[in-house]
């Protein structure tokens, strides 16, 4: 069994997202991304489908030209290839789940 928390220890970055890997499991990897109010993630894809999770906070997310505000508690899926982007409203705490095929150093290179 492994264990992780998406609220502890959380380290806010300056100049971007900070992006932690919390679990990486069988069939997935779990990614805690820690936004400050005003921080950014521009238009990027997935090429795979992902799961978005707002643990804490409020973010406005785009997908296909329509932006929609995001608040604690809400989660969505996207398809792979599916441009979108983030904009925290406030301080948040974002769970990404990705395929285990997938690359944490992708995600990495978008912040």
């Amino acid at each position: 069994m492994n264990i992780a928390s998406f609220l502890e220890d959380i380290k806010y970055s300056e100049d971007k997202p900070a992006l932690s890997l919390l679990l990486d499991t069988d069939f997935s990897k779990e990614i805690r991304i820690v936004f400050k109010k005003g921080q950014t993630m521009e238009d990027h894809q997935a090429p795979f489908a992902i799961i978005v999770h707002i643990v804490e906070g409020i973010i406005d997310f785009g997908v296909d030209g329509e932006v929609r505000r995001l608040t604690s508690g809400h989660i969505l899926s996207l398809k792979p290839h599916e441009i979108h982007n983030l904009t925290a409203v406030e301080n948040s705490i974002v769970r990404l789940s990705l395929s285990k095929t997938d690359s944490v150093k992708r995600v990495k290179e978008v912040l």
